[in-house]
């Protein structure tokens, strides 16, 4: 019983920091820091972490079938 108890314990912190950590990098979205450095690798600006392809680059490839 001692077990499970310390397992709910833990379990309880680990929810209690994933939910300060949302809510600080929601409020650091909100705020605007960190636009524009790919913060932890997530979207932003609507482009992906690869960054854009330019015309250019599209026209060396054949298209696909």
């Amino acid at each position: 019983m001692f077990e499970y108890e310390l397992h709910t314990m833990n379990h309880a912190q680990l929810v209690r920091e994933a939910a300060a950590q949302r809510l600080s990098h929601e409020a650091a979205e909100t705020t605007g820091a960190g636009r524009g450095r790919g913060l932890f690798g997530r979207r932003h600006g609507g482009h992906g972490t690869e960054g854009r392809v330019s015309g250019t680059d599209r026209d060396r490839f054949a298209r696909a079938a």
